[in-house]
Parts: C-alpha cells; structure tokens; sequence
C-alpha cells in the first residue's frame, strides 16, 4: 500500500510542475488534446502506458 501511495504522490507532482512552471503551455497541450481525434488520444494514451510499465519493469527489475 506504501509503494500506491507513494506513485499516486509523484504522479501528483510530476502533473503539477507544468500548470505552476508554465500554465500558458498547459492550456496549449489542453487544447490541442481537444483538437485530436479518439484513436489519435487512445494511442497516445497506450504508449504513455507502455513505456510507464517498460519503465517501472526496468527499475523494479
């Protein structure tokens, strides 16, 4: 339970650094994701996934 709270807490972080360094370019990224069609966001989204769990097998290990 330790380890959920601890990705949820820098999850948390990680999404807060861009609307505090540069809200500007967050609303940007928004509005381009408005723009894109589902299978374009379901891609993104799968990828993003993939590499998160490439990612977390690689340091897990």
């Amino acid at each position: 339970m330790g380890d959920l709270l601890t990705a949820i807490a820098l999850l948390l972080v990680i999404e807060g650094v861009l609307p505090a360094a540069n809200p500007g370019a967050l609303r940007r990224v928004f509005l381009q994701a408005a723009e894109m069609d589902d299978r374009s966001l379901r891609t993104v989204g799968l990828l993003s996934m993939g590499i998160g769990v490439l990612l977390l097998y690689w340091v897990r290990g």
